[in-house]
């Protein structure tokens, strides 16, 4: 973006706020929560490499533009800083649960121009947590997810010696068959992209907030299998209350959406695998595998 960097997270604040900071506390990566003069609170986060910080706000924009779910307010970002509304932490509830649910499916009702599309004044090379994420746009789910959601992982894991050739081969099978695995064709849906529990955000205001963002546009499954990868709390009340609303809007899950979860999990669980290795690699090619079966 061509702006100046802004050394620690008080200063960073008090620019894109343009309010005196009085006091804050860190937070890992050299992030913090930030108290202005005025009362207000903020997170000034430390962006995790090139253009993460103007990813991750471009995506809060275009997922809250809506309305449908609530997400930070962006008051700004540099090459190096990204300062949002501090949500303070509630607990789970079911009622909670069930609206976040309506909402995320009309969230995704919203659609994108593209599969892989990126955000609005997001970048084409992209983040999801501490791992790059390429958004190059595609007419079709199948190749998109093949070509940026599975087979660099695939690589950079076996480059790191975490998949042999003969179990590299079966993610290869996964893509060459994705056409037929994918189910029936869906347009391409507006994705938070990164839904893992800790992503979904309890509030003491009684609401389901979605923070740190991955968005693009791809398929609304894909959320659906990240909520459901690392146990979101009262995960049945969200699905069904999603399933319910997707049927109001006129837009059903499609038949056999239930089996086709571990094939949406291998992007997440590729990330993890090449970000972390140890026991994801066994996860992400027991899922390639399920996803075959």
């Amino acid at each position: 973006m061509g702006t100046r960097p802004v050394t620690g997270p008080r200063r960073a604040a008090e620019r894109h706020t343009g309010v005196r900071a009085t006091g804050d506390r860190p937070l890992s990566g050299g992030s913090a929560v930030v108290s202005l003069e005025d009362g207000r609170t903020v997170v000034v986060k430390r962006g995790s490499g090139p253009d993460s910080t103007v990813a991750e706000a471009a995506g809060l924009r275009w997922l809250g533009e809506s309305g449908d779910v609530p997400v930070p307010e962006v008051h700004g970002v540099d090459d190096d800083w990204l300062v949002v509304d501090y949500v303070p932490e509630g607990r789970p509830e079911v009622g909670a649960a069930e609206a976040f649910g309506r909402a995320l499916a009309a969230l995704h009702a919203r659609s994108a121009p593209a599969f892989g599309a990126a955000p609005p004044g997001g970048p084409t090379e992209a983040w999801i947590g501490l791992a790059r994420m390429r958004n190059e746009p595609h007419e079709d789910w199948p190749t998109f997810y093949a070509r940026y959601r599975v087979e660099p992982y695939v690589r950079q894991a076996v480059d790191q010696g975490l998949f042999s050739p003969a179990q590299a081969a079966v993610f290869d099978t996964v893509c060459a068959r994705l056409p037929e695995l994918a189910g029936p064709p869906e347009p391409p849906a507006r994705l938070h992209g990164d839904a893992w529990s800790g992503n979904v955000h309890w509030a003491s205001d009684g609401r389901v907030w979605l923070i740190d963002p991955a968005a693009h546009g791809g398929h609304r499954e894909t959320d659906l299998a990240m909520l459901r990868l690392f146990g979101a709390p009262l995960l049945d009340h969200i699905l069904g209350a999603y399933r319910e609303a997707a049927r109001d809007l006129g837009r059903p899950l499609s038949p056999g959406h239930e089996r086709r979860v571990p094939l949406h999990q291998l992007f997440p669980l590729l990330v993890h695998t090449v970000l972390f290795g140890g026991g994801y690699a066994a996860q992400a090619l027991a899922a390639a595998r399920a996803a075959l079966a």
